[in-house]
C-alpha cells in the first residue's frame, strides 16, 4: 500500500495560488481609479434601467448591463432604489455609488432623496399607503424612461430588499398603461435562482471592470470584500448554469466568467416567457437576436 506525500497533491498550488490571489487583491486600492475610456452610448441605441436595490447591486449582477452598452450602445442607468437602512450611511453610499456608476458608464437616478424606505414584503403586505406611494415613485419613474429593457432581483433573492425590490417593480409595472411593454431580465445574488434560463459570459476586461467599479463602494467591500470573490461567484455561476440552464447532464461551455438571470417579457400586463429553452452567449455572441433591441 502506496503513501502519498503531503507534498505530492498537484492541487495544492491551484488552491494556494487563490488564497494568494485574494490576499494581493486586499491590497488593491478601493475606489478612486481613471474610467477606462470605453464607446459610449447612443440617444438611439434603446434604454436600460437597473433596480438596484442597494448601491452596489448595479457592479453585482452587472455582466449583461455591460454588454448591452458597450457592445450595442444602449443607455444604462441604474435606480437607487434605496441607500441601505442605515441613515448614518446613506449620504456616503450615494457618493460611492456615484463614482461607481462614473466609472463603468452608467447613469443614475435616485428614487427620492435618501432612498425609498422600507422596501419589504411586510411593507408591502401591512402598510398599504406607504406601499403605494413607492409603486408611484417607480411607476413615475418607468413612465418618464420608457426603458426597452428592466433588471430586478428575482422574487427569491432572499435579502428582504431584494424581494422587496422585485415585488415594487411588478407591482408599478402593473399600474401602468395596458400598452406598456419591455423585457424585464430577473438576476439573482443572495439567494439562487432555481430557473434561470440565460448565462450571459463575460471577458476578463469587463469582470476587472466590474469589480474596479465594485470597490468604490469601500464601506461596504471594507467590512466584506465581496469585490474580491466576484470572479469566482462567476465561475461558480458557469457550474451552475451549465445544467441549470442548458438541461441536466448537459456539457459545460468553455467560458469562465458568467451571470445568471431569467428573461421574460413584461406585455398585456403581465409577465410572459421569452425563451421555448435555455440560452447561453458566450462572450462572442451578438446580443440583437436575442433581446430584440434597435440598432
Amino acid at each position: 500500500m502506496s503513501v502519498t506525500s503531503p507534498g505530492s497533491n498537484p492541487y495544492r498550488p491551484f488552491i494556494e495560488g487563490h488564497a494568494a490571489l485574494l490576499q494581493q487583491g486586499a491590497a488593491l486600492p478601493l475606489g478612486g481609479l481613471t474610467p477606462s475610456l470605453r464607446s459610449p452610448a447612443t440617444n438611439d441605441g434603446g434604454k436600460v434601467l437597473i433596480f438596484s436595490p442597494h448601491p452596489d447591486d448595479e457592479c453585482i449582477i452587472g455582466g449583461l448591463p455591460l454588454r448591452l452598452m458597450r457592445e450595442l450602445r444602449m443607455q444604462v442607468t441604474n435606480v437607487a432604489v434605496t441607500l441601505g437602512r442605515h441613515p448614518e450611511r446613506q449620504a456616503a453610499r450615494w457618493r460611492e455609488l456615484q463614482g461607481a456608476c462614473a466609472y463603468i458608464g452608467f447613469s443614475l437616478l435616485r428614487t427620492v432623496e435618501n432612498g425609498l424606505a422600507d422596501i419589504d414584503p411586510a411593507t408591502r403586505e401591512q402598510q398599504a399607503d406607504s406601499w403605494a406611494a413607492a409603486v408611484a415613485v417607480i411607476a413615475e419613474i418607468l413612465i418618464a424612461e420608457s426603458p426597452d429593457i428592466v433588471f430586478i432581483p428575482h422574487d427569491g433573492d432572499w435579502h428582504p430588499a431584494h424581494i422587496g425590490t422585485h415585488h415594487l417593480v411588478l407591482d408599478a409595472l402593473r399600474a401602468l398603461p395596458s400598452g406598456f411593454a419591455c423585457h424585464v431580465i430577473e438576476n439573482e445574488f443572495w439567494g439562487a435562482m432555481a430557473t434561470p434560463n440565460l448565462m450571459v459570459e463575460s471577458g476578463s476586461d469587463d469582470v476587472a471592470d466590474l469589480v474596479a467599479a465594485l470597490s468604490f463602494h469601500v464601506g461596504e467591500v471594507t467590512r466584506n470584500p465581496f469585490h474580491l470573490r466576484l470572479p469566482a461567484w462567476m465561475i461558480d455561476n458557469v457550474r451552475r448554469g451549465s445544467e441549470l440552464v442548458q438541461g441536466k447532464g448537459e456539457t459545460a461551455p468553455d467560458m469562465t466568467f458568467a451571470t445568471l438571470y431569467r428573461l421574460r417579457h413584461w406585455t398585456g400586463g403581465a409577465l410572459s416567457d421569452a425563451l421555448p429553452k435555455g440560452r447561453v452567449l458566450t462572450a462572442a455572441d451578438d446580443l440583437h437576436p436575442l433581446l430584440g433591441v434597435r440598432l
